[in-house]
């Protein structure tokens, strides 16, 4: 009796553990959707991989030596913070701080998790590493907390998704975040990223399609960012349509037996009986195939132009439909006929009073028309590209750009090789290959300035464009200002006289002397670049020279350095100093 009392209670040992394991599971399951990505901004750099003699140490941001240049190799993953991965000869790593002093030594194997296919000048997680247990992986925090226990086959950063990590666990994938919390369980053969993105978010809404393996081959299904199963893995193919940009709602693709079908979310509107289907974001709807026939559908799942055309084409705002007889109707958007030549495309602004018409039986000849459908333009434009306002980028024969006004009024000559925005600002970039020249305008056009073989920095609040022998900056409203102007917190400032250059401080008094071909302004270190006959060398805020002129540098960019150490970039997002 007292043997069965002990194998009665060992079983129900066993079940309250398993029951317990089992709660312990779903309250991880439950936790992990629960917990955002912890996001980590990396304002000013405190500690850079220092190279010398191919060998790699780190300085900090004075230009001091925090760890001897004496390994094979130096990854720090946040350079706000004294965490430096070190590998010898033989790829063994060690951690170290700032006092040369080894840290984590409680955990083995430590490794840095690279970002993947994002685009940042940090590439590895900035919180989080690897650390390495009979053969198995787990996570740790900078600081050395035990976010996973090493349980895992595999952990690596989750493409285009900064703080999501793809982690395998007894043969199958799930996602977990930075926090060491599931965002999907390990639970699939396969997880990749829908690259949903926006401008505004960027990657942080996109959800996973999710992949098994079964006696029929692969079989996808879709999870959105919060963790929902939204499509179970039945299905042959999973997509989602990305060019819609929408948080709250999900289209996907999904195909069964080589049939497509559209879901909205987690309902079909459109049942899988298509050969393919495709979406059309210049009107916002579905082009559908059976058996080599094609119409069109609306978003929500109602078919405005029956399958029925050889083919469907989509330019502008209208839709064009061939029927087996080579004839073209025009369809509105929403499906009704529409009174319009066959061989005319209406593109749409974002300015509703205008509208460019392409007529494609003259050649695809551009012009303005208004919202009336009044033609405004005169001339033969072989190419119109709305701007903003009522301006207008053209070009003419021989592809020369310029800009115009919605009474053709010429505010930029059409002679430029090219013409765009200036990313994060107002102003307008020209270039002029013929003489290397650049241009730049505010965003009335008006012209702030030309120089020969430029390069243009956009910073939080100015743009400094500059060459071999010159250097401007004006803010973000089109007014020229000075260096003291934009960088009130520098000691020194370089500037011009006589065709030289020099130094002087806020009161204008002369720091250094008007002897080199160009200066720098001190950069967020406090060091300067100060260059004479084609050679570069550093001085400080202090106006001490560091390095006589020394560096030779093939690039039209103004070098960086902290003291005697210059940049160097050899990759995406990858840089060490060097001297």
């Amino acid at each position: 009796m007292k043997k069965k009392y002990v194998v009665m209670l060992v079983i129900v040992l066993l079940i309250v553990i398993t029951v317990a394991s089992w709660f312990a599971y779903k309250q991880i399951e439950k936790n992990g959707k629960q917990y955002e990505i912890e996001k980590i901004d990396i304002e000013n750099y405190e500690y850079f991989i220092l190279r010398q003699e191919d060998k790699y140490g780190v300085i900090n941001k004075n230009g001091d030596i925090v760890i001897n240049p004496e390994y094979t190799n130096v990854i720090i993953p946040n350079p706000q913070k004294s965490v430096f991965i070190c590998y010898d000869e033989n790829k063994n790593t060690k951690v170290l701080d700032e006092n040369k002093q080894q840290i984590l030594v409680e955990y083995e194997n430590i490794e840095p998790i690279k970002l993947k296919n994002i685009a940042s000048d940090l590439i590895y997680e900035k919180n989080i590493l690897t650390y390495g247990q009979d053969e198995k992986v787990g996570l740790i925090s900078l600081e050395g907390k035990t976010l996973a226990k090493p349980i895992y086959e595999s952990i690596e950063g989750l493409p285009y998704k900064e703080g999501e990590l793809l982690v395998k666990l007894d043969g199958k994938y799930g996602v977990m975040n930075n926090k060491g919390n599931y965002l999907v369980n390990p639970e699939y053969d396969q997880i990749t990223v829908d690259n949903y993105t926006t401008e505004e978010d960027g990657y942080k809404n996109a959800g996973y399609i999710i992949s098994n393996t079964t006696e029929d081959g692969y079989r996808y299904g879709y999870i959105d960012v919060n963790g929902n199963i939204i499509l179970k893995p039945e299905y042959t193919e999973v997509s989602r349509i990305i060019d819609i940009e929408d948080n709250k709602n999900i289209y996907l693709i999904a195909a069964q037996n080589g049939q497509y079908g559209i879901f909205k979310n987690n309902e079909q509107i459109i049942k899988n009986e298509y050969q393919s289907i495709s979406y059309n974001s210049e009107n916002n709807t579905l082009v559908l195939e059976k058996t080599k026939k094609f119409g069109v559908a609306t978003m929500d799942g109602n078919i405005i132009i029956p399958v029925e055309f050889k083919q469907i084409d989509s330019t502008g705002m209208y839709i064009y439909a061939t029927t087996t007889d080579e004839d073209i109707q025009v369809y509105q958007k929403d499906g009704t006929r529409a009174e319009i030549d066959s061989n005319v495309y209406i593109i749409e602004t974002e300015n509703e009073n205008y509208k460019i018409k392409i007529d494609n039986s003259q050649g695809s000849v551009y012009s303005i028309i208004d919202k009336d459908g009044n033609q405004i333009t005169t001339a033969n434009y072989t190419y119109i590209e709305y701007l903003y306002d009522d301006y207008f980028i053209v070009s003419v024969t021989g592809g020369k750009l310029g800009v115009i006004n919605a009474k053709e009024e010429p505010i930029i000559e059409i002679k430029y090789d090219s013409i765009e925005n200036l990313e994060g600002t107002d102003y307008i970039v020209t270039r002029l290959s013929e003489n290397s020249t650049t241009q730049l305008y505010d965003k009335q056009l008006n012209k702030l300035c030309e120089m020969t073989n430029a390069v243009i920095n956009t910073e939080e609040n100015y743009v400094k464009i500059y060459n071999d022998t010159e250097t401007k900056y004006f803010d973000l409203e089109g007014n020229e200002k000075q260096n003291i102007d934009v960088l009130p917190d520098n000691q020194i400032y370089a500037k011009s006289q006589d065709g030289k250059w020099g130094f002087v401080d806020k009161a204008g008094n002369v720091v250094i002397d008007y002897i080199y071909d160009k200066t720098t302004d001190l950069n967020v270190y406090g060091y300067a670049g100060i260059k004479l006959e084609g050679k570069w060398g550093v001085v400080n805020a202090n106006g001490e020279i560091i390095i006589e002129p020394t560096y030779t540098f093939n690039t039209q960019e103004e070098p960086e350095f902290i003291k005697e150490y210059y940049k160097v970039e050899y990759g995406y997002g990858e840089f060490y100093y060097t001297k």
